[in-house]
């Protein structure tokens, strides 16, 4: 007699310091610089957990001060500006003039050393903005070049002054997300970081090849130089074939996407054809790093598996995803949708391994 084994998942998810003064090399004015980038670059954020100092041929990076294990914290920073733009008008861009005033405001609005944090980050200039150097003529590139899209309907963008200094990675090992409930934008490990390694961010969709990304990466004025980025030939070709695979598999199994289980011989083969491809998607992505699409990954190997009610497998997958969306915000529908998902199948799970037991007795 099987013995009938009720699951029972755990739903738990395994300072202010002197004022440094510092030059902005750009502008005529000099600016109190905030403890966390003084000019000893020792300045650390809070609990240790980062400080911010030179990165070889990358300007300032964000580098941890201890051993990080996915889902861990490294930062949680609300926007230090914050504005609504005008909308888009038949597809252009924002117009200039109308960002150009609410910025003016909004730094205006700030104090000196808040003024500084602003005015110590990155732009990347046009060749129009060269020489401009007050510091209101170098709000649009400082904030173009660093802004992020915030707010509960993304219709917002904010600027983060730590988390603008996380430079970027093909294969980045944090995440940042917005959490609207407490208005900041939260940076997170996704796989483990040693103790003085650099912490990585993405600014651009990962899911193109080589030659795409550089030339998105190009608003940002530098060429990536990423573990990604810097294969021979042959294995920038092969990478550039697995992020392609992965984009067309997550765009072929999304009409699939569905709980409801084939009823023909032909649709349950098909079934489970997908349900090992889909296994196969995920191990792609985790080959290539792609750390902001494993939950989505998860997601579609969960609800594969559920089509051919392979229950086991389909909880454990949800139940990864689930996870992930958890670290991330526990109040997304992601997160949502997974922890329902997760208990439906456990809960199929039990009815099957029950079944299983009496047929066994």
């Amino acid at each position: 007699m099987l013995s009938v084994t009720l699951l029972s998942l755990s739903w738990a998810v395994l300072a202010s310091s002197s004022k440094c003064i510092l030059p902005i090399s750009y502008s005529s004015q000099i600016y109190e610089v905030p403890a966390w980038l003084s000019l000893n670059y020792s300045c650390t954020g809070s609990a240790q957990l980062w400080e911010a100092r030179p990165s070889p041929g990358k300007g300032m990076g964000v580098f941890a001060t201890r051993a990080l294990e996915p889902g861990d914290i490294i930062l949680e920073e609300p926007p230090i500006i914050k504005i609504i733009p005008p909308d888009f008008r038949d597809g252009a861009a924002y117009p200039l003039s109308s960002i150009d005033m609410l910025l003016n405001s909004a730094f205006d609005a700030l104090s000196e050393e808040k003024q500084a944090e602003v005015m110590s980050l990155h732009a990347h200039l046009t060749p129009g903005e060269e020489n401009k150097e007050s510091a209101n003529r170098m709000l649009i590139p400082i904030f173009r070049s660093n802004a992020y899209i915030v707010g509960k309907t993304n219709t917002e963008l904010g600027l983060f002054p730590k988390g603008a200094r996380i430079n970027h990675s093909c294969r980045p090992n944090s995440s940042q997300v917005w959490i609207d409930k407490i208005g900041k934008r939260v940076v997170r490990a996704v796989r483990h970081i040693e103790e003085g390694e650099e912490v990585f961010a993405t600014y651009i969709p990962l899911l193109r090849d080589h030659k795409a990304r550089q030339q998105r990466l190009d608003q940002y004025g530098f060429k990536c130089t990423c573990s990604a980025c810097t294969h021979d030939r042959a294995t920038q070709a092969a990478s550039d074939r697995r992020r392609d695979d992965i984009r067309k598999a997550f765009a072929d199994f999304e009409p699939q996407l569905t709980l409801t289980v084939p009823q023909s011989i032909a649709g349950r083969k098909r079934a489970e054809k997908n349900a090992a491809a889909s296994e196969d998607l995920a191990r792609l992505v985790e080959e290539e790093g792609l750390a902001d699409y494993y939950a989505q990954a998860y997601r579609i190997v969960a609800l594969s598996y559920a089509r051919i009610e392979k229950w086991e497998a389909a909880t454990r997958w949800a139940h990864k995803s689930y996870e992930l969306n958890l670290a991330a915000d526990e109040d997304a529908p992601n997160t949502l949708e997974m922890r329902a998902l997760t208990e439906h199948f456990i809960q199929n799970w039990n009815t099957d391994l029950y079944n299983k037991s009496n047929q066994h007795g």
